[in-house]
């Protein structure tokens, strides 16, 4: 059974949900020029899905994303970071996440799992709140940390900073033949 607060269900109902990626959203903070200067940006996502169980806490999720949809605002500077040297996207099209375990925080969730860039699997905590429920279907927001010399992605030190904050915004509609609120 869900929990509930003032009639609103704060954990979804059971069942499989499909991540639309048209209306999901990643977006990333970092830094370069030696810190100086900030970078903001997108990423977009290819597909997910949210497997909710009774017990949020067996609950998973997987996600696809397109690595050649990095982008900054700066043409030159998203082709650098899409070419070899950084990502090398016409390789490596697409970073993946799988979720392995999921910690009840009771504010939200923590979501751990392995995600793949470049062929290099890292572990990976996402803070993720509270859901809201729309029409539409259920929205989470999550953040993270990452560490691109996990990754291997290593180049221009300094003039590139090492960490990407990483801010979700996912929305999850019910799954075709759905059993969530049986």
């Amino acid at each position: 059974m869900p929990r509930t607060t003032d009639d609103q269900p704060t954990t979804p109902a059971p069942g499989t949900y499909t991540i639309d990626a048209g209306r999901s959203t990643i977006a990333f903070t970092t830094r370069h020029v030696f810190g100086l200067g900030a970078v903001d940006g997108t990423f977009a996502l290819a597909s997910g899905q949210v497997h909710i169980a009774a017990d949020p806490t067996q609950s998973s999720a997987t996600a696809v994303v397109a690595a050649d949809s990095f982008t900054t605002g700066s043409g030159s500077r998203d082709k650098v970071v899409r070419s070899p040297k950084y990502l090398d996207t016409a390789a490596h099209p697409h970073f993946t996440f799988a979720s392995n375990a999921v910690q009840d925080t009771g504010a939200g969730y923590v979501l751990r799992g392995e995600l793949t860039v470049k062929a290099t699997a890292q572990p990976v905590e996402l803070t993720v709140g509270q859901p809201e429920y729309r029409a539409e279907g259920i929205r989470f927001s999550a953040t993270t940390r990452i560490d691109r010399y996990a990754f291997g992605i290593t180049v221009d030190k300094g003039m590139t900073a090492r960490y990407l904050n990483l801010s979700f915004d996912i929305l999850a509609v019910p799954a075709t033949g759905n059993t969530s609120g049986e």
